[in-house]
């Protein structure tokens, strides 16, 4: 479907009943709705926003055009846990029906003060000449989880020597003093993030551009994220216009994180080691963390990409949001592992200890649509190894370990109804272990894979067929011992 301008910025409140029973109808018709991840009631989600703890509670907002499975007019929906597994749907936070936020409530973040949790997003606006202009907004939430906001932007200009390209706030507090680091685009086409601060979260100043070592790394920083673990300084963000190399890059938009010294915050200069994707799989942008009150820093993103059509589209609805994954370091490199709260999903529970020779061996009881499965491979002397998932007469989403290689490869070329092929079928990561293993989340349409606890993640939608639940295991060329369990997650 073609969508008009008319109908990407039509409001929901211009939308008639009817019309929204028969979008909800088509979406619970939808054969790849998701059992455990958060996903749109109906329309489009996008990135997470204000991912926060308040209250005693998890709050997640996230990016949604209520009305179709496309980019259209932006709000902030609010879903809230208290234990980050079974989330509750709470409804509009951020109605975009101000002159600042007009064309859309864009993303950004969320932060406690004074008793309150302050929303900082940006408001997109367009003119006449559909000409952008985007202003930086605050939207307050109270205790009772009344979100106002306020009546005016609290930075309305963007700096001189930079484009209307200039979104994304993420906030935090250090000393007395409140800083928020802005995605933006020089005025040359190249991305960056610049850096603002405040004594009151009302009041803003530009200090300036972040100095990095990558002054022509895309066209476009979109949602950084800035935080401290121990003595390391980490900038997250998602920059747009890299080129693929080797197996890198290989998606049509990235998101990584450069590591090093603390931000020094006065000169703004950063000593970082290389940019690394923070995902290897095919469906993985835009990630937000936030520090928990257990000291742990959390990390969600959008399980999907901008510009790309997938097989849901057709049912009125796309996307959803990754399973949270706590974040840590190890020898300069960002770790990340599923939520200890996740095993709250564990149902049944089968295990098997085995031997693979050469071939494709299922084996009783392994077998599901949605469940949780962590499989360790050693002693391996095959050429390689690793497991067939939603196995079914002609679908399979294949994780495995190349030896003569040292790569993990995911390939979802057979997974079920195609898409985005142009951007490839395998994605690949090179890792050298002797003991391999996989804790893989299988959810309807869905696959999210920790490779030796954290170390690497591919993340991926697939759409096979609802009957297509098989599990195999295989070695090609010898053989390789398994130490398997899974749990049904219903």
């Amino acid at each position: 479907m073609n969508w008009t301008k008319e109908q990407r910025y039509k409001r929901l409140d211009e939308a008639g009943e009817k019309e929204i029973q028969e979008l909800s109808k088509r979406v619970n018709e939808c054969p790849w709705r998701q059992k455990f991840h958060i996903q749109p009631e109906t329309g489009l989600l996008n990135d997470p926003n204000g991912f926060s703890f308040y209250e005693g509670e998890y709050h997640l907002f996230y990016q949604w055009f209520p009305l179709g499975p496309i980019h259209g007019l932006k709000y902030w929906y609010h879903t809230k846990s208290r234990d980050l597994v079974h989330w509750e749907n709470v409804g509009i936070a951020i109605e975009p029906h101000d002159y600042f936020d007009s064309h859309g409530a864009y993303s950004g973040s969320a932060l406690e003060h004074n008793g309150k949790l302050y929303l900082m997003y940006t408001g997109n606006t367009r003119d006449e000449k559909w000409v952008r202009n985007p202003y930086q907004c605050i939207a307050i939430m109270d205790p009772s989880g009344m979100v106002t906001k306020m009546g005016k932007p609290v930075i309305s200009n963007i700096p001189n020597g930079y484009t209307e390209h200039f979104r994304d706030p993420k906030v935090w507090k250090s000393g007395e003093s409140f800083y928020a680091v802005i995605g933006a685009q020089r005025s040359d086409e190249t991305g960056c993030v610049l850096l603002y601060s405040s004594p009151n979260m009302m009041d803003w100043k530009f200090e300036g551009e972040i100095n990095t070592g990558l002054m022509h790394f895309g066209y476009m920083w979109e949602c950084p994220d800035y935080f401290e673990i121990h003595d390391k300084g980490i900038l997250i963000f998602s920059p747009q216009g890299l080129h693929p190399k080797e197996d890198e890059f290989q998606n049509i938009y990235q998101s990584g994180y450069i590591i090093g010294n603390r931000l020094e915050l006065e000169e703004r200069n950063f000593e970082h080691d290389s940019f690394t994707e923070l995902d290897r799989g095919f469906d993985f942008y835009a990630p937000q963390t936030m520090l928990d009150p257990k000291g742990r820093r959390i990390l969600a993103g959008w399980m999907g990409l901008p510009e790309i059509d997938y097989p849901t589209d057709q049912y009125g609805w796309a996307h959803c949001l990754t399973l949270p994954r706590e974040i840590t370091v190890r020898e300069n490199k960002l770790i990340q592992t599923p939520v200890s709260e996740l095993k709250k999903l564990r149902g049944e529970k089968i295990a098997v200890e085995t031997i693979i020779t050469p071939g494709r061996v299922s084996i009783d009881g392994f077998h599901g649509e949605t469940y949780e499965l962590i499989a360790e491979f050693t002693d391996a002397d095959a050429d390689e190894f690793g497991i067939e998932l939603r196995v079914g007469e002609q679908e399979k989403t294949i994780i495995k370990y190349e030896k003569a290689t040292k790569k993990i490869v995911l390939d979802r070329t057979f997974s079920g109804q195609p898409f985005a092929e142009k951007f490839g079928t395998i994605r690949k990561c090179h890792l050298e272990a002797e003991k391999i293993k996989f804790h893989v989340f299988v959810d309807v349409s869905s696959v999210e894979i920790f490779i030796n606890d954290g170390e690497e993640v591919f993340t991926s939608r697939i759409f096979p067929k609802k009957e297509s639940t098989g599990i195999r295991f295989f070695a090609k060329e010898g053989h390789v011992h398994l130490n398997a369990v899974k749990w049904a997650v219903s």
